[in-house]
C-alpha cells in the first residue's frame, strides 16, 4: 500500500477573512460542451453508485514503498505526487465545510443559479448542486472544482461514513473516483493533520479522454469532499504542478 504522506495545516477560521472576488466572463456563460461533460465525468464520477458496475483503471495503484530515506516515486520515476507548490500566496476559498487554494488568474465561473440549487420555499424535494465551487483559466481549458455526495451514496450502507477509509482501501476506493478506463499515474493515501486529529485522504492522477486530471477526497460527517483539477494533457507538462497543488490544497472544516 502506498506510503501516507503526512501534512500539517494551520488552523482555518470559519469563515473567509479575505475571500476571493468573484469574477465574471462572458466566456464562463457559454453552454455544456462535450469537454465539459468529460471533465465532470472525471471529477464527479463519484456520483455513481457503489453498486453500479465500474471497470478497473488501466494501472494498479502506486503503491510500491521507497527504502527509508528515500523519497517515494510515482510510476513515472518522479518524487512524491508529482511536485506540490507553495500555496500560501494564492487566495483561500471557503465553501460549505471546505477550503481550497485557487491558483492565480483563476476566475470563479460558478453560476449564479447554482448558488440558489437546493433552496426551495414549498418543501419539495431540491435539486442537488452539481459543484460547490468552480473555477477556470483565463482560457478556460484548466479547470479546478469541488464536488460533495453524501457518502451512502458512494457506497451502499446504514452507517455514516467517518473516514474516507470507510469506503474502502486506497486501491478499493478507486472504482469510485477514477473512471472506468482511466490510465492511473498515481494514487496516494495521504494524512493530514488538523486542530483536532489526523484526517485521512485520498490522491489519484490520472489521464482520460485526453485529459490530466487530478484528484483529493476525504470523508466529514457522512459526506464525501472531492476536489479535482484537470487539464489537456498537452498542457499538464507546465501547468500540473500548480493544478495538482490545488487539488491536494483541499480541507474539510
Amino acid at each position: 500500500m502506498a506510503p501516507a504522506v503526512l501534512l500539517r495545516l494551520a488552523p482555518s477560521p470559519p469563515y473567509p477573512q479575505n475571500p476571493p472576488p468573484r469574477r465574471r466572463s462572458p466566456a464562463s456563460a457559454c453552454g455544456a460542451s462535450r469537454r465539459d461533460f468529460a471533465i465532470h465525468t472525471a471529477i464527479a464520477s463519484a456520483s455513481a453508485a457503489a453498486a453500479v458496475s465500474v471497470r478497473p483503471a488501466t494501472a494498479a495503484a502506486a503503491d510500491e514503498e521507497a527504502p527509508p530515506g528515500e523519497p517515494s516515486q510515482n510510476k513515472k520515476g518522479s518524487p512524491l505526487l508529482g511536485g506540490i507548490a507553495n500555496t500560501k500566496s494564492w487566495s483561500q476559498y471557503y465553501g460549505s465545510g471546505f477550503s481550497i487554494r485557487v491558483p492565480p488568474s483563476f476566475d470563479d465561473i460558478l453560476e449564479p443559479e447554482e448558488f440558489n440549487v437546493g433552496m426551495t420555499y414549498y418543501g419539495d424535494k431540491a435539486k442537488p448542486r452539481t459543484y460547490a465551487a468552480r473555477f477556470a483559466s483565463p482560457d478556460r481549458s484548466e479547470l479546478v472544482s469541488v464536488v460533495i455526495k453524501p457518502s451512502n451514496q458512494l457506497k451502499i450502507t446504514f452507517l455514516e461514513a467517518k473516514d474516507i477509509t470507510d469506503l474502502g482501501t486506497l486501491k478499493e476506493a478507486s472504482k469510485i473516483f477514477v473512471p472506468g478506463g482511466a490510465k492511473l499515474y498515481s494514487a496516494r493515501t495521504i494524512k493530514v493533520k488538523d486542530e483536532d486529529d489526523i484526517r485521512t485522504y485520498y490522491f489519484y492522477e490520472f489521464g482520460v479522454d485526453k485529459e490530466h486530471v487530478a484528484v483529493m477526497a476525504t470523508v466529514n460527517s457522512g459526506k464525501t469532499y472531492i476536489a479535482g483539477a484537470t487539464a489537456p494533457e498537452t498542457k499538464w507538462d507546465d501547468d500540473g504542478v500548480k493544478l495538482r497543488s490545488a487539488a491536494v490544497s483541499l480541507s474539510v472544516l
